[in-house]
């Protein structure tokens, strides 16, 4: 999304709320923008900071061809800062880096954004740092923070931020929007079921990792149903080779467990439920003739207790043994 009528389709509110208070020149020193991962947090973000700079100055949409926009989109810009997690959190270093910069004059204005993703991840003497640089705001500085969980975010921050929720997209549009960006329809559905982010969606449907991930966790199905007894081998020849980092491991394990409720969605005649298989897939018809309720309900459980588990950092190799010794039974 890069013009604010873009965003007006996804988040009519938002932007009339930013859109008013900028043609009024009403923009707040800070805002906090909640809502879910691909709503537009980012997006909108960007778009104020280019609103703010924009060379030509524009009030509606920023021109975004000025020297000024497009380094503002490419993280660029001297008097636009990004802070975001340092591994997991933000941490207190961070902060004091950017109250810093702060003291200084802007580079090129008198005009300064910052703006911290993952808020929600804000260290406690982060948080208690940045509610101090809040408490005393420039006149000249806009601040922007973006979370996917604003129950973390003290009290005392939301208290000093215009606070805009961002709606969750609806799954529908958002597969339109895939489709429209050349996915194919099943590819869309399941694509969309596991992000609702654009990019990264378009990005997971071209990466061949994740095609060889699909197609890993379809020949799992086929051996628990054909033979059993060589699951074993098939994990430690494919699945733990292929699955090597946490975050691949954790998509392993959505995709299995999008393919078990799909085969449950099959039995119980809940076909628009369905993410993983296509409800013509014969693999899909003849496990769903073979296993019981009983024993999908019994692995979706499994799965959970899985993904539960490798957040505790038990290791993977375990984790998956064991995931398929319980579906084997």
């Amino acid at each position: 999304m890069e013009t604010w009528s873009e965003v007006a389709h996804v988040q009519p509110l938002a932007s009339k709320i930013i859109i008013n208070s900028m043609k009024k020149d009403r923009i707040s020193h800070a805002y906090l923008l909640q809502g879910e991962r691909g709503t537009g947090k980012r997006a909108i973000a960007t778009l104020i900071a280019k609103g703010l700079f924009c060379e030509k100055n524009e009030i509606a949409d920023p021109c975004l061809e000025c020297n000024t926009c497009k380094r503002i989109a490419s993280g660029n810009h001297p008097d636009v800062h990004w802070i975001e997690p340092d591994d997991k959190s933000i941490k207190i270093e961070q902060i004091r880096n950017l109250q810093k910069e702060f003291t200084y004059s802007g580079m090129e204005s008198d005009q300064k954004v910052y703006i911290i993703d993952g808020a929600e991840t804000l260290t406690v003497n982060a948080a208690n740092r940045i509610l101090k640089f809040l408490e005393e705001p420039n006149k000249k500085t806009t601040a922007i923070m973006l979370t996917e969980n604003s129950q973390a975010i003290l009290p005392t921050i939301r208290s000093r931020c215009q606070v805009i929720d961002l709606r969750p997209l609806h799954p529908g549009e958002f597969q339109q929007q895939l489709i429209e960006k050349g996915l194919d329809q099943r590819s869309a559905i399941l694509i969309s079921a596991m992000t609702n982010n654009l990019q990264e969606a378009i990005d997971k449907s071209h990466d061949e990792s994740f095609a060889t991930a699909r197609r890993i966790v379809i020949q799992l199905v086929e051996i628990l149903l054909t033979n059993p007894q060589d699951v074993y081998l098939f994990i430690h020849q494919h699945w733990v080779t292929h699955f090597k980092e946490r975050n691949e491991q954790e998509e392993g394990l959505d995709l299995l467990l999008f393919a078990i409720k799909d085969i449950l969605y099959y039995q119980i005649e809940h076909e628009a439920g369905m993410v993983f298989f296509a409800p013509s897939d014969e693999l899909l018809k003849k496990a769903a003739m073979y296993f019981s309720q009983e024993k999908l309900l019994a692995s979706l459980q499994a799965v959970l207790q899985a993904k539960r588990k490798l957040k505790q950092n038990v290791h993977p190799t375990l984790v998956i043994e064991q995931l398929t010794l319980q579906m084997q039974r």
